[in-house]
């Protein structure tokens, strides 16, 4: 078993997985899909555990303006020059997980979620010195930084503009479990408020921006178009009954099997299906990846 790859357990990290020498079950072929099928804005809603973070952070190593390519070698998406050359490592990335943005009250929340954005300003701090900036947006900039914003609903809009602006493209923007705060927000009293904040953040990022290219985002929650998503007439939703994109979250069968046997573990491969086999994903059966 020494020589064998090691089991990605609680990694989420894309390049982390595929630079440090992990079994990588390939879901790149999702990047191609969704390119296909070509929805301006998509929603992605699964359970727990079926890999959504993971495969955001491949779509963020995918897209992002300087990526390491070779992290791609040997993996189905490689294989389409066509897409590669026209998308891979050619735009700003904004990626912004809402998973810790949690709290008793709704200022303890909205805390957490500026520091999430005040981190992905940081992480493009050659923003501060970009010579295709004037002075004023240098200093919104600055704001960002800070978590000083004069509107933090127009945050992740503003954060898109100012990339687009350095770079000359327009900007994907990629948000995994957007529905954190608000499944907070109701247990814990606040959820009108919590509402309405998420619903300026969304249009403003997502519906009445310019330099916004290409959106994902990622729940567990369908929440209505009428709560939060009201006028985003470019929204595509994928939930576990489509039929579309349902192997890309979780394992298939197949997977498995090819799994069970590089680590010479057929012999287990009806208990895992007994205990695991339970999802049901469109018309694709499809195994809880984090239990298997």
């Amino acid at each position: 078993m020494d020589n064998r790859l090691k089991l990605p357990v609680g990694i989420e990290d894309f390049e982390e997985i595929r630079k440090e020498g992990f079994y990588y079950i390939d879901k790149t072929k999702l990047i191609e899909q969704l390119l296909m099928s070509w929805g301006k804005v998509n929603l992605f809603t699964r359970p727990r555990r079926f890999g959504k973070t993971l495969n955001m952070s491949m779509f963020k190593t995918f897209f992002e303006a300087g990526t390491d390519k070779s992290v791609f070698d040997g993996l189905y998406i490689s294989r389409n020059r066509k897409i590669c050359e026209e998308y891979m490592g050619k735009y700003p990335v904004i990626f912004l997980s809402l998973k810790g943005a949690d709290g008793l009250t709704f200022d303890a929340a909205l805390k957490r979620i500026i520091t999430t954005i005040k981190n992905e300003a940081r992480r493009h701090y050659y923003l501060k010195n970009s010579e295709k900036l004037v002075d004023e947006e240098r200093m919104q900039y600055d704001k960002l930084l800070s978590g000083q914003m004069e509107d933090l609903s127009d945050s992740i809009r503003l954060l898109s503009e100012l990339l687009c602006r350095h770079y000359g493209e327009k900007v994907i923007i990629i948000i995994d479990e957007y529905d954190v705060p608000l499944e907070n927000a109701y247990f814990a009293g606040f959820y009108d408020e919590m509402t309405v904040f998420i619903r300026s953040l969304m249009e403003s990022a997502l519906k009445t921006n310019e330099s916004l290219k290409l959106a994902v985002i990622t729940g567990c929650l369908r929440i209505s178009k009428e709560s939060i998503f009201t006028g985003l007439n470019n929204l595509n939703v994928i939930s576990v009954i489509s039929d579309s994109f349902a192997e890309y979250f979780g394992f298939t069968e197949g997977e498995v099997a090819d799994m069970l046997e590089y680590y010479e573990l057929e012999d287990k491969a009806e208990d895992i299906k007994k205990w695991y086999d339970g999802y049901l994903f469109g018309q694709t059966h499809v195994y809880n990846p984090w239990s298997v």
